[in-house]
């Protein structure tokens, strides 16, 4: 099992902004192209597509997100532990992000892919609207 560490700042975002993002099912569905059903409650579980499952471990709003998270081609029940902390930053957000027990062989896709379906899309969505002057 692997452990992906990876910061992102978004721009023009902020940590309610990124929160509400991964938190709200509508704009979560909209960051990730799949409908996705998230649950706002401790113990709830979220679905992305057909592809990635979980549960919320901790929530403290507009801080931190500690879940459980798997994807669909991983081992039954093997589940890893994902963390989204929030902090102010200079112009944005920076998030600081942590998954542990990766499965080995699904380290590059999952390390890999929380930049091409979260930080960019993040960092495009709120770049932009700051630069509209919004």
């Amino acid at each position: 099992m692997k452990t992906i560490r990876q910061t992102a700042t978004i721009r023009g975002a902020t940590p309610h902004d990124l929160y509400e993002s991964i938190m709200d099912s509508k704009l979560h569905t909209k960051l990730a192209q799949q409908p996705t059903t998230m649950s706002r409650r401790v113990g709830g579980a979220f679905k992305v597509g057909h592809d990635l499952e979980g549960k919320n471990l901790k929530l403290t709003k507009d801080r931190r997100i500690v879940q459980t998270w798997r994807a669909n081609n991983w081992p039954k029940g093997t589940y890893s532990k994902a963390t989204f902390a929030f902090a102010r930053a200079a112009g944005g957000t920076r998030v600081t992000f942590t998954q542990t027990g990766v499965p080995d062989q699904f380290y590059g896709e999952i390390s890999t892919g929380w930049r091409e379906y979260y930080w960019n899309p993040l960092r495009k969505q709120f770049g932009s609207r700051r630069a509209k002057g919004r």
